[in-house]
């Protein structure tokens, strides 16, 4: 995959809130999302977008990486959206809510690309995966159209689309855990809701070369639970999770940052297949453990991620 701006830690904002989307143009988050979807009354979405295309004009956003995410496909404001967002320079990629059906999305592709033909760099498409069609469709989806850059698993409307037993974002059921039998005393182990989609999600994004973000931990106010599902995301190979306040950019930020000793582990394989290459050999070993270029390519990964 190309070298690509850093999106660990994606913000999620409502369009209509202008202090709240200048504060998020000014945060240390890599990316952001201005939202016209959820978090928008129906009432005021008309603002909302008109907040969009000022802030995007107007507001300074640095390095970062910034989205829009539009109504979802089905509603009469898409057209308008598209007409009011395609020509602006600033805006990076256009988010898709539901992502179900893969003609959905080239349409709206083909028709941001319309509105505005000159546009050197054709308005990127990130896709929000959020229910079980748009699980089972992820490959289509993630293969329809050149402009699709990314895949986002929208953790609570994929665990309500489920039919999950949960009202917490992000977070698997407090009854969704494996139990043991008397001869055990019926110890009980928690599982992950989420471990399927996430790995079902993440591999269709490596096998078409898109970026895969998690899906937001809506304990925003608990900096552990906060940075301990970050971990996880990270841990797997997800290039950023988003975040709903400030209060969690850090603590995700920190999640998908390599630990020094990560670092020195890596540099340290890297080195030893060098050294066993001027040897003419494809191995070596090292702390006891057989290097090949599978390991060099997992240690090479984790210095990007540190660089």
């Amino acid at each position: 995959m190309a070298q690509l701006r850093p999106t660990r830690a994606y913000l999620a904002v409502p369009a209509h809130r202008a202090r709240l989307v200048a504060k998020a143009a000014a945060s240390a988050a890599d990316a952001v999302f201005m939202d016209l979807e959820d978090a928008v009354p129906p009432s005021e979405k008309g603002l909302a977008l008109n907040e969009a295309v000022q802030s995007l004009s107007a507001l300074d956003w640095g390095n970062k990486r910034v989205t829009v995410r539009i109504n979802a496909v089905d509603s009469p404001f898409i057209p308008q959206e598209i007409r009011a967002l395609a020509a602006l320079p600033r805006l990076d990629a256009v988010m898709v809510p539901k992502a179900e059906r893969p003609s959905d999305i080239a349409r709206i592709a083909e028709q941001l690309r319309a509105a505005d033909p000159d546009r050197p760099t054709p308005v990127a498409l990130e896709l929000l995966i959020e229910t079980a069609l748009g699980l089972v469709n992820v490959d289509a989806l993630a293969a329809c159209h050149d402009s699709v850059a990314a895949l986002h698993l929208g953790v609570g409307d994929f665990a309500a689309s489920i039919g999950a037993r949960s009202s917490d974002i992000g977070v698997s059921p407090d009854g969704y855990r494996h139990v043991g039998s008397a001869q055990t005393g019926y110890a009980s182990a928690p599982l992950d809701l989420f471990a399927y989609p996430m790995m079902r999600l993440l591999v269709a994004a490596r096998a078409f070369g898109l970026r895969a973000i998690d899906g937001p931990c809506g304990a925003f106010r608990d900096a552990m639970l906060t940075e301990s599902s970050a971990q996880k995301a990270a841990a797997m190979g997800f290039d950023g999770k988003q975040v709903i306040h400030p209060d969690q950019i850090e603590p995700t930020l920190r999640a998908f940052a390599p630990s020094t000793e990560e670092l020195a582990q890596a540099r340290r394989i890297v080195e030893a297949m060098e050294q066993a290459e001027a040897k003419g050999q494809g191995a070596v070993t090292l702390d006891g453990k057989m290097i090949d270029y599978a390991n060099v390519r997992m240690a090479r990964r984790i210095i990007e991620l540190g660089s």
